[in-house]
């Protein structure tokens, strides 16, 4: 068992689709190691159907998925957070709260697979989650311990201008 599990927070506007994929897959994967959450600045009323079948055809638990807002977190009890990522480029332009700790912070954002409708949908959920897969696995396979924080903010912002990253994200180098 690791000495620290690290907190991750998937930040989106309306935390309904391409936050609660990444807040999945690192629970998934970063299990033992990364506990992680996400929330949502305007969320919506529930999570995206859609979101919730991708997950649950390939084996994620989505038994507390839900949507919620960014203030759950900004309070007293809440997790102290090590890493936050902004995955939308909506959240990315707002003013958070303020983080307890100061956590270190990225922009991951891809396009948003609710904004296609009927056919092809399920297909830009699938491909949000494998952008979402990638990132999270080169997150994960970091040195973290060993990384001074330059070198982090680096790695991370390297990491959110890889393949399928939004406008935002590649225009932030």
């Amino acid at each position: 068992m690791p000495d620290h599990i690290y907190n991750v927070l998937f930040l989106c506007t309306g935390n309904s689709a391409r936050s609660i994929l990444g807040e999945a897959v690192m629970n998934k994967l970063g299990e033992g190691r990364f506990r992680a959450y996400s929330a949502g600045s305007q969320p919506k009323e529930q999570v995206h159907p859609m979101a919730l079948s991708v997950l649950q055809g390939l084996g994620f638990d989505t038994t507390d998925m839900r949507s919620k807002s960014w203030d759950e977190f900004a309070g007293a009890g809440a997790p102290q957070f090590d890493f936050i990522f902004t995955v939308c480029d909506n959240a990315a332009g707002e003013t958070c709260p303020v983080w307890i700790g100061h956590p270190m912070t990225a922009h991951w954002g891809i396009e948003d697979p609710a904004a296609i409708e009927g056919e092809g949908q399920r297909e830009a959920f699938l491909q949000a989650l494998r952008y979402l897969q990638n990132r999270i696995a080169l997150f994960l396979a970091l040195p973290i311990s060993s990384l001074d924080d330059m070198a982090m903010r680096r790695k991370l912002k390297d990491i959110g201008q890889g393949e399928g990253a939004s406008a935002k994200a590649e225009a932030s180098e």
